[in-house]
């Protein structure tokens, strides 16, 4: 293994196959934070309204609208 940057060979110092790692990377599913965001998305945890949709306004005034009928 030649460690010269103009010799490039996809491998690191290591010998680790770098389009190896990069292939099963995008092959192994959701990342780290796709996972934190539909986890609060679905789950509706503490302190996860930056990663919700839900309009509070509107689920308030229905829940209004339900308890006046």
């Amino acid at each position: 293994m030649n460690n010269d940057k103009d010799s490039y060979d996809g491998f690191t110092v290591a010998g680790t196959d770098i389009e190896e790692v990069k292939r099963r990377n995008a092959e192994s599913g959701l990342s780290y934070n796709e996972v934190k965001a539909l986890l609060a998305k679905t789950a509706g945890t503490v302190n996860t309204s930056k990663f919700s949709d839900t309009n509070a306004g509107k689920v308030r005034n229905r829940n209004q609208q339900g308890t006046q009928n």
